[in-house]
C-alpha cells in the first residue's frame, strides 16, 4: 500500500537524509567524493531544506510504501523555479526513490500528482531537468510524453554538468 504525505518542517532532517542516500545511489560512481560532499552542503544542508520547506511556491511530498519511506518529489510554480519559465510553468525538481522502491511506480504515481497540481494551479506545461546521461530518467520522461526543448548546468560540487530539459503540454 502506498501513501503520500506533505513534507512538514519536522520532517526536515529525513528529507536531507533521503536527498543524499538517493543522489548517492543513483549519482555517485559518476561524481567526486568531494564533490558531492560540496553539492549535498549546498542543497541538502537544513539551513537549505527548511527554506524550500517553507516557501509556498514549492511543494514536497513524502511517498511510503507499507510505512516506510520510499522517496520524494519536489515540484515548484512561479518564481520559486530553478530556471525562469514564467507563470504558465509547474517544474518537476525531484523526484528521488529509494533503490529498493524503483520499478514500483511510484514515478508514475509522482507524475500524476504534478499534473494534477499543475491544473489545479492552471499551468499550461509541465518541465523538468534530467542529467544527459540519466537514460532510465529520460526514457521514462519520453514514456510520459515529456519532449526536450532547451538545457541548463547543473552544478555538483565543481563538476559542471548538462541537463536536458523536457516539457509536457497539460
Amino acid at each position: 500500500m502506498t501513501e503520500m504525505k506533505e513534507v512538514k518542517l519536522s520532517d526536515v532532517y529525513e528529507l536531507r537524509q533521503i536527498s543524499i542516500e538517493t543522489f548517492k545511489d543513483t549519482f555517485g560512481d559518476d561524481n567526486s567524493q568531494q564533490d558531492l560532499e560540496e553539492m549535498f552542503k549546498n542543497n541538502y544542508g537544513i539551513d537549505q531544506l527548511k527554506k524550500e520547506i517553507s516557501d509556498d511556491k514549492t511543494d514536497f511530498e513524502f511517498i511510503y510504501v507499507d510505512n516506510e519511506l520510499a522517496g520524494y518529489l519536489k515540484i515548484n510554480i512561479d518564481e520559486s523555479q530553478s530556471e525562469d519559465m514564467g507563470s504558465d510553468y509547474l517544474e518537476v525538481e525531484r523526484i528521488y526513490i529509494r533503490k529498493n522502491f524503483k520499478r514500483r511506480g511510484l514515478g508514475s504515481q509522482f507524475m500524476s500528482y504534478a499534473i494534477n497540481a499543475a491544473k489545479e494551479a492552471n499551468k499550461s506545461y509541465i518541465w523538468l531537468g534530467v542529467w544527459e546521461n540519466n537514460t532510465n530518467a529520460i526514457g521514462f520522461y519520453q514514456v510520459k510524453g515529456f519532449m526536450p526543448f532547451s538545457e541548463h548546468i547543473f552544478v555538483v560540487g565543481s563538476d559542471k554538468q548538462r541537463d536536458i530539459l523536457m516539457k509536457k503540454a497539460i
